[in-house]
């Protein structure tokens, strides 16, 4: 199958592009030899997990499901974080996991014995009360009245017993200046204890895929915590796994004029795209500009009654028309994981472009795929 036949709208996986991101992250393992997990949350496309497997020590997760899938696909290590855990999931989460971080001591205390009598990993998650980025609070784990992980007013060193790791996870699409300081923070409130436990998880949000990110700093982090505590080191990046290694390809239903030039897509920022609105952000778009920097400037909008569904303005050499193809950058990660069915929207297929330049169809939905969350 060429690019021409994909059914649209759909999601594409380049296979070279994410093997060039995993051979990065080989690079920073070999190098440190720390170990570097996928966090589910960003990519769980688990037809890709065995090319994945070649090079990660394997999958981090936020839920039961995910719990699932990491073990049933990957295969590898696999840890869990929650804010709380449910009392009916904790048997089955004992039975996948290897590695249980805790967010809070109350939740040790429920649920740690059963941890430890199943010789699980247990983790405490720490909160060092310390922002390294501005705006988009709802990304920052350090923001204000924050639920997540433990402050160091809150700590008890009394129920460290059967504790074996302390994890953070601080940043957000940050370059490791950012965790270079959250280190030194880190440290300064909670290393009395490293002693006392055998691993530090540093978490997700280290862009260290994207060009211009600083490999040797982040590298020093890790030996720096290595050589001082002896520690073993994990890492949980989601987005860095499969940045810029997925697009979403779709094309123009009918274009309009109300003020500027106007596009109406078969994909929608709301439906298959949510991070669009919610953070919010411009995907990139293959072949077009910023607004004004080409001939014609139109606003991108999908099929949904939601007025708000736009996503974006862009420039393009010439004027769009029905049938035309677009495709939008960095899809492969907090997409597929986020899209949902408003307004009976189909959710755009999966497809994978294989290492020879063929694309393959691995997963088409329809109708009951709306209906079957429905009643």
């Amino acid at each position: 199958m060429n690019f021409s036949e994909l059914p649209t709208p759909c999601y594409v996986i380049d296979e070279t592009l994410l093997e060039q991101n995993l051979k990065i992250l080989k690079g920073v393992i070999d190098r440190t030899g720390c170990k570097i997990l996928l966090a589910q949350k960003a990519f769980s496309c688990y037809a890709l997990y065995p090319l994945c497997r070649q090079y990660l020590s394997g999958t981090s997760s936020s839920g039961l499901y995910e719990v699932r899938l990491g073990k049933e696909e990957f295969g590898k290590e696999n840890h869990v974080f929650s804010p709380a855990y449910r009392e009916e999931e904790f048997p089955e989460l004992l039975n996948d996991c290897d590695h249980i971080v805790f967010n809070s001591f109350s939740q040790l205390e429920r649920f740690g014995g059963r941890a430890f009598a199943a010789g699980k990993e247990i983790g405490l998650r720490l909160n060092p009360q310390y922002s390294t980025q501005k705006g988009h609070e709802i990304y920052d784990p350090c923001a204000k009245n924050s639920r997540l992980g433990i402050t160091l007013q809150n700590f008890r060193e009394d129920l460290l017993e059967h504790v074996s790791g302390f994890h953070f996870h601080t940043l957000c699409e940050q370059n490791s200046d950012a965790l270079e300081a959250t280190v030194s923070a880190v440290e300064q409130q909670f290393s009395p204890w490293f002693s006392q436990i055998k691993w530090l998880n540093l978490g997700g949000g280290h862009h260290i895929t994207r060009p211009g990110y600083d490999i040797p700093r982040l590298e020093r982090c890790i030996h720096h915590l290595k050589d001082t505590y002896h520690l073993e080191i994990y890492l949980e990046p989601g987005e860095a796994v499969a940045l810029n290694a997925g697009f979403l390809v779709t094309s123009v239903l009918d274009t309009l004029q109300n003020g500027m030039p106007i596009a109406i897509l078969d994909t929608s920022a709301a439906c298959h795209m949510p991070d669009v609105l919610e953070m919010p952000y411009r995907p990139p778009l293959m072949n077009a500009g910023l607004p004004g920097e080409k001939a014609i400037t139109y606003r991108l909008g999908g099929p949904t009654c939601l007025s708000g569904d736009i996503i974006g303005d862009y420039s393009f050499s010439s004027p769009l028309k029905p049938g035309d193809r677009l495709a939008f950058e960095d899809m492969a990660i907090y997409s597929m994981v986020k899209n949902n069915t408003f307004n009976g929207m189909p959710l755009p297929a999966i497809v994978v472009k294989e290492k020879n330049g063929n694309y393959r169809i691995l997963h088409k939905f329809g109708y009951e795929d709306f209906k079957m969350r429905l009643s």
